[in-house]
């Protein structure tokens, strides 16, 4: 009889294991396939995370916002809504506290302070890493970097992609090239 509860609870278990990744997975998939794509322009270094890898760390030219509103406490949750400008860069068109009765695509950011003398609210967005192959990490910080130098503007950045306020990294674009691509051809 014992064996028999030991086994329905080892089969939970490897159930529950498999099910959580899966539906992580499909919950991301689900995101690039039906959220809407948003291009941030990037200003990238290359750190490393001795648990996760290597990863280009991702910092973006949208990263504020104008606002009179003095409520903002840093580590804040603020609701982002955006839309795109001419150029076809994701800019914020309004931030909140709460979720708004909107029909733009948002995400939800953290607080990182709010400048009074300014009155411009810091925020950071929660995809600020993009992970590669650990031996083409370098080389890719590299490529952005030096791309971002280059005398064509708008020539790098990160394709993004939101959902309910649930946003995937998909690619770092270099040129109109994926930096996997790039980085194979240099």
């Amino acid at each position: 009889m014992k064996t028999i509860h030991i086994f329905i609870i080892f089969i939970v278990v490897a159930v529950a294991q498999i099910f959580v990744p899966a539906q992580m997975i499909f919950n991301k998939e689900s995101i690039i396939n039906t959220g809407t794509a948003y291009r941030f322009k990037t200003q990238p270094v290359d750190p490393s995370d001795p648990y996760r890898g290597k990863y280009i760390n991702l910092n973006y030219d949208v990263r504020s916002y104008k606002t009179k509103d003095t409520i903002w406490e840093r580590k804040d949750k603020v609701y982002i809504y955006l839309e795109t400008d001419s150029l076809g860069f994701a800019k914020v068109s309004k931030v909140s506290k709460e979720p708004l009765n909107l029909s733009k695509d948002f995400i939800i950011a953290e607080v990182g302070w709010y400048n009074k003398i300014e009155e411009e609210l810091s925020f950071n967005l929660p995809f600020n890493r993009y992970y590669m192959e650990e031996t083409k990490a370098y080389d890719a910080e590299v490529a952005v970097r030096n791309n971002q130098r280059d005398s064509i503007q708008n020539n790098t950045y990160a394709l993004v992609y939101i959902k309910n306020g649930e946003a995937v990294l998909n690619d770092v674009i270099i040129n109109d090239m994926s930096i996997k691509d790039y980085v194979e051809k240099k």
